[in-house]
């Protein structure tokens, strides 16, 4: 295995370990995953984590929020310094309808997340999706500053 072999093998590591450890409930084995200084985006909902705690709290609410979820990786790439997750997001949600009854609905979602890494941790992860499609407006609810005009 050549270097380049081996540098591209631990970039794609280090996300999939974070995914594993968040898909196991260890969210603070996935922070560890994370560099002193990172960026966290999730581009469907519109938020940004710079910060450790604030993106535990982020991971603990979108377990909280969407207990049964399932995430298939669908497909992986490593090039030019980054890895590119391609994956499926499977979930039921409780929602409210007619007459206030309420109703279980299905959401599969599409989406991929761009990861760069940096001496064995990650420095930038990106997730991209329909937040449409995705319907997680409750989750970005709770991380959305209120402002009084």
């Amino acid at each position: 295995m050549t270097n380049t072999q081996l540098v591209r093998n631990v970039e794609g590591e280090v996300a999939l370990t974070a995914l594993a450890h968040l898909k196991n409930g260890e969210i603070t084995d996935a922070i560890a995953c994370f560099g002193e200084k990172f960026q966290f985006k999730d581009r469907g909902l519109g938020l940004e984590f710079r910060n450790p705690r604030r993106l535990a709290e982020f991971f603990g609410k979108t377990r909280e929020l969407y207990p049964d979820s399932s995430l298939q990786t669908d497909n992986i790439t490593i090039a030019r310094g980054q890895t590119t997750i391609e994956w499926t997001l499977r979930t039921t949600l409780n929602e409210a309808f007619y007459g206030g009854l309420s109703r279980k609905a299905s959401v599969v979602l599409h989406g991929a997340s761009i990861v760069r890494t940096e001496n064995g941790r990650i420095i930038e992860w990106t997730d991209y999706y329909d937040g449409l499609t995705a319907r997680r407006t409750s989750l970005a609810a709770y991380f959305e500053d209120w402002v009084e005009l």
